[in-house]
């Protein structure tokens, strides 16, 4: 039985493969065209799909899309009617698009793939839901999903137990945790479905001076969990922003410019309304631990990819267990969906052994040795070719030395998070590690903070916590015995000044807050990364490195060995790994775009 996923015509569109019940494949549309969050229907990443599990459309005994578009077109009709003749520009913007895409998504999917087999639809979180519950580790939980808007729904509550999920309870449109995190990231100047992780990143420069104003005047939050939002402070019913003349009044300045210089104002906003999401999530978990009586919680929808809020569900012990969707955002949706015709249309039972079954969510392309030393040697690019045992040896010595190495192995990730596959590493107990990567490599702001991958069986030596977290997505409290006493001069700084202040005997993994977003790494998942951390363990005792995503900013995560080696080039690492083989940047020839497209690669 051949099941395909489907996301797409919003943002992060994806495909994802599952064979009797098995997820085989699954990948992110960007990938392949280098479009950031890339929202065009996923050819490509189908192509790939199908190809990784070795069938033809004509195999498909179901395709699936992840939300009802015509739902979603009522519900924009009826906003639109609410308002009207306010936002008639914003509804005259979208109508083209409705009507010759996105209402005629059966039809567009059978002319894209020449299919003619059944094509069903989940509602967009019915897709959260089952993404987050079928693939967990756990026979019955509660499954809460949260995120801009679906169809009405901005956030749910479902019940999973066994082969069966049921939604429950639902927050609609407009009242949206997801929609009120992003028009504070466009007001604060950066671009929303892509910047709200930066604002997270900012939130412990600042003080949360705003807290009160926030509720006092946008928002009425409730026990439970559910709030309303006062609407005359936004712009995203009727206009093309997302607030409007009086929120900026509120807050005593229009909404800053892109790249403009971030001041304290702005790092004190983003604090506040951080911890005023936090405690909205906060209340909705502890509402879902009553309510159900479940022990075990999963998480999706793009708000569960705040990781700082997701910490502290886990911190207060609401609930024995939690796991996340990797893909928490849309491109999980096309997994949710598949599982969704596996498990809950078909009426398939799911295959329980106490583990999780994402593959570690590695669940991309990989790509043949031998394909990729034909393409370093066609192209003339010198290289090292290693045995398993001396490039982990080898690597852990060159991350010791304050290296910089792109680090590319196995499988891409599905998802936005970087794990080991196509990851940048560098050593985490470099004070200026931190700056380096953030404006050498990354080409990013400085503020924002990398994470740790550490082994599993040592996280609880170095974080306050001791549960498992391989997707990167739960932020904890680095331990206060591996914590840096300030000085009494440095205790006095605030906002961006604590930037360079070394807080912890891993300072280029510790926010300013004390803090990490931690992944922990088993051999059982990624058996050579795991390796590689063990060795750098034995050399220096430190059982974690860095790790960012392979990427600049503004471009999605390299997929091809190709893309790898411009990145490579056209950064300061010092180091690129493309499976066993180890290039040095030193004796690589000046880069030349146009001759590193020769090769077209097969996948392994």
């Amino acid at each position: 039985m051949n099941i395909l996923g489907i996301s797409a015509y919003y943002h992060d569109s994806a495909a994802c493969l599952v064979q009797d019940g098995e997820i085989v494949a699954a990948a992110q549309e960007e990938r392949f065209t280098r479009k950031k969050h890339d929202p065009d229907f996923p050819k490509n990443a189908v192509e790939y799909c199908l190809k990784e599990g070795g069938i033809s459309v004509a195999d498909l005994d179901y395709v699936g899309f992840y939300d009802k578009p015509f739902i979603k077109f009522e519900r924009i009709l009826e906003t639109y009617l609410s308002v009207a003749p306010r936002g008639i520009r914003s509804y005259l913007k979208s109508l083209p698009l409705w009507l010759k895409e996105k209402l005629w998504t059966r039809k567009n999917i059978r002319e894209a793939l020449n299919y003619s087999g059944p094509v069903l639809f989940a509602e967009h979180h019915e897709s959260h839901a089952a993404s987050a519950f079928f693939p967990s580790p756990f026979s019955e939980a509660a499954v809460l999903t949260m995120d801009g808007v679906g169809e009405w729904a901005t956030s749910s509550v479902g019940l999973g137990k066994g082969n069966h999920l049921e939604m429950i309870r639902e927050l609609r449109f407009p009242h949206s945790l997801g929609l009120f995190y992003s028009a504070f990231t466009y007001y604060l100047g950066f671009k929303v479905n892509s910047g709200e992780y930066k604002v997270m990143g900012l939130a412990p420069y600042g003080r949360p001076n705003y807290v009160d104003l926030i509720r006092d005047n946008i928002l009425d939050i409730k026990p439970d969990g559910s709030f309303r939002m006062n609407m005359e402070y936004f712009d995203f019913l009727a206009g093309l922003t997302m607030t409007n003349k009086k929120f900026a009044d509120l807050f005593g300045a229009p909404a800053r410019k892109p790249e403009s210089p971030l001041t304290q104002r702005e790092m004190d906003i983003a604090a506040s309304m951080q911890a005023v999401t936090e405690e909205i999530m906060l209340n909705m978990a502890r509402h879902v631990r009553e309510s159900t009586g479940m022990k075990n919680l999963c998480l999706a929808g793009g708000v569960a990819l705040n990781c700082v809020g997701n910490g502290k569900i886990l911190k207060e012990k609401i609930f024995d267990n939690i796991w996340i969707q990797p893909a928490a955002g849309d491109a999980g949706g096309a997994l949710g969906v598949a599982l969704y015709i596996w498990h809950q249309v078909l009426n398939n039972e799911r295959k329980e052994n106490g583990k999780d079954q994402m593959k570690g969510s590695y669940l991309g392309p990989r790509f043949e040795t031998q394909a990729i030393k034909e393409f370093l040697d066609q192209n003339g690019l010198p290289y090292k070719e290693c045995g398993e045992d001396d490039l982990t040896q080898d690597v852990a010595q060159k991350l010791q030395e304050e290296k910089v190495v792109g680090w590319f192995q196995g499988r891409m990730e599905f998802g936005p998070r970087a794990l080991g596959g196509r990851s940048i590493i560098g050593d985490a107990r470099s004070p200026t590690m931190q700056s380096v990567m953030n404006l050498k490599i990354k080409n990013r702001e400085s503020f924002r903070p990398f994470a740790p991958s550490v082994l599993r069986e040592k996280v609880g030596q170095w974080f306050e916590m001791d549960s498992v977290s391989p997707y990167m997505l739960l932020v904890a409290g680095v331990r206060k015995d591996k914590r840096l006493e300030p000085s009494e001069e440095q205790k006095k700084l605030f906002g961006i000044d604590l930037l360079n202040v070394s807080r912890s005997e891993a300072p280029a993994i510790t926010h300013v807050d004390y803090s990490a977003r931690i992944q922990t790494v088993d051999r059982e998942t990624n058996p050579r990364y795991y390796d590689l951390i063990k060795k750098f363990e034995s050399q220096t005792g430190c059982p974690l490195i860095i790790n960012t995503s392979f990427n600049v900013r503004g471009e999605p995560i390299v997929c091809t060995p190709q893309e790898a080696y411009l990145c490579f080039m056209r950064t300061e690492m010092d180091y690129l790994v493309l499976e066993n083989l180890i290039l040095d940047k030193k004796e690589q020839p000046p880069l030349k775009d146009d001759v590193y497209w020769r090769t077209e690669f097969e996948l392994d």
